[in-house]
């Protein structure tokens, strides 16, 4: 193969992971921000202000970057490999966070989740249930391909005319 059709692979195969990537991140980004939302709302009602709007962003860009990291490893498409992969790459996430900020490391530690146990178990349900689907319209989508996957979700659906079908049916 001659140097110019190996650069052009390569920037195939680069813009195709940018496309992954981008939308990996959006997906994580609408699921993130819809939970920020959520919790915006249910602390405003308790008198406190909290707009984390930002955090759910960065949060999709890393999320989305970690599963590219797993993509590249080759760990499958099951939802809990993926979810045991962004558990350990968060916390190896804080402890650098908690480096930089010259925090102790148990204080890291605490951090994840959002301090306690029981939010890290909650955090850690709410991400696997945003993985399933994840993975769920990615492998129907290797099924049935891309194109018709999208059709089926936001493409207008033409009626069926059933009144032939029925007509067979009574002559027969």
């Amino acid at each position: 193969m001659n140097d110019t059709a190996a650069k052009a692979s390569i920037g195939k195969r680069a813009a195709h992971e940018l496309k992954e990537f981008l939308i990996i991140a959006t997906y994580f980004y609408v699921c993130f921000t819809a939970l920020a939302y959520l919790k915006a709302a249910i602390l405003e009602a308790e008198g406190v202000v909290f707009a984390p709007f930002g955090f759910a962003a960065v949060k999709a860009l890393i999320c989305a970057k970690f599963l590219s990291i797993g993509y590249v490893f080759h760990l499958g498409e099951r939802s809990f490999v993926f979810l045991a992969l962004l558990i350990v790459l968060t916390v190896l996430e804080e402890l650098i966070v908690g480096y930089l900020h010259h925090r102790a490391f148990a204080d890291s530690i605490a951090e994840i989740g959002g301090g306690t146990l029981h939010q890290a178990i909650a955090t850690s349900i709410i991400l696997l249930l945003i993985l399933i689907p994840f993975f769920a319209f990615r492998s129907l989508a290797e099924v049935v391909g891309a194109r018709v996957l999208f059709r089926l979700f936001f493409e207008p659906r033409r009626k069926l005319d059933v009144a032939p079908a029925k007509a067979h049916r009574e002559g027969a």
